[in-house]
């Protein structure tokens, strides 16, 4: 997965979330629109602040921006351990043989209980008891995030969340939102355990308009797996697919001179786990276990549009990868002294590093 022990790998961007900076709740239910939510511009030139529905004009004719359309599950069930206490499940995904990848949270949602002992089973609704099995991915970790886990009976884990489970949400929110809340608008199939959320301010009105721009939208499916805002570990293996049109799509723009603009870290990752180390991108799929960093930077996407992640995030490394450590530490000092707002119902960034060839020195 990587060259260098993940452990000692830390995003150069040093910043703190200012007090009150923390979206509490989806932009609408502040009075603003879902494009409305500003934007802030990072360029080697300098930073700009606006909205998100000024993005077609913003890039030029000819660019091409790759959307991930895995829709968000309600992926957090009430469970119950084996010794009677009550654990949220925060389901991460279903595994090709069947079993799951879980994490269970302490009663209070604070964060995740690292004290369950392997072999313990947890029931679930409708009398589903899910044994766990061993660490994951790490078998040999003492005190695991995540468990891989065996559910006693067959089901089928998109039907079983839609009839028992809720989005999974965070104690910056102030109240549960509804799964439609959760979704962006272009989002097809259900996958993810928490909603791509780059993507979220995009309206079917500026998917227009980007069009009329002459800039080429094209898609990609990553179902993004739990995320680890507390231990902030770097990403899981993660299922996706990078269909032939899109790369077709991603060699063109780049001959062109062209930008590849990813909405979101997702999208970063299926196209660069489809790249070739000179770049070129092919149709594929299947499990990726890419993670970018110091060790791997891109070479694909040169321009990134992405929400505010939390300080110390693996996703932080991620935008280094693409745009430059720089760049990114002066997106974040901006976003800090303009009170943008963090989280997957704050604020966006367009970062628009210098271009050299899909490479980022």
């Amino acid at each position: 997965m990587t060259g260098l022990p993940l452990a000692v790998q830390r995003p150069a961007a040093r910043f703190t979330i200012p007090p009150g900076a923390e979206a509490d709740s989806p932009p609408e239910r502040r009075g603003v629109a879902r494009d409305g939510v500003r934007l802030l511009v990072a360029r080697p030139a300098g930073i700009e602040h606006r909205r998100f529905y000024d993005l077609p004009r913003l890039l030029d004719p000819g660019d091409l921006v790759v959307i991930n359309t895995s829709a968000t599950l309600p992926a957090a069930l009430d469970g119950r351990l084996d010794n009677g206490r009550d654990a949220p499940v925060h389901v991460s995904t279903a595994l090709d043989d069947g079993t799951w990848v879980v994490e269970v949270r302490r009663p209070d949602g604070t964060g995740p209980d690292l004290d369950v002992r392997r072999g313990s089973t947890m029931l679930l609704p409708d009398a589903l008891e899910l044994r766990l099995e061993e660490a994951y991915p790490n078998p040999d970790a003492s005190r695991p995030r995540l468990w891989h886990a065996t559910p006693a009976r067959h089901v089928l884990l998109v039907d079983f969340l839609a009839r028992h489970g809720r989005p999974i949400e965070y104690s910056h929110l102030r109240a549960r939102h509804p799964l439609s809340d959760h979704q962006n608008i272009y989002a097809t199939q259900p996958g993810s355990a928490e909603m791509a959320s780059a993507g979220r301010p995009f309206t079917a009105p500026l998917l227009v308009s980007l069009i009329a721009a002459g800039v080429t939208v094209a898609p990609v499916v990553l179902h993004g797996a739990v995320a680890s805002p507390e231990l902030h570990e770097p990403p899981l293996p993660e299922r996706f697919e990078v269909p032939a049109a899109t790369a077709r799509l991603v060699s063109s723009a780049a001959r062109a001179g062209s930008r590849v603009v990813a909405v979101g870290t997702t999208v970063v990752r299926a196209l660069e786990s489809a790249a070739s180390a000179s770049g070129e991108v092919r149709a594929a799929r299947g499990w990726t276990d890419l993670v970018l960093g110091p060790h791997r930077s891109a070479r694909v996407v040169d321009g990134l549009l992405t929400g505010l992640h939390a300080p110390e995030a693996s996703h932080l490394l991620l935008l280094e990868a693409v745009a430059g450590s720089r760049l990114v530490a002066d997106a974040y000092d901006a976003a800090v002294d303009g009170r943008y707002l963090w989280h997957e119902f704050g604020d966006s960034m367009l970062i628009l590093p210098e271009r050299s060839g899909g490479m980022v020195s």
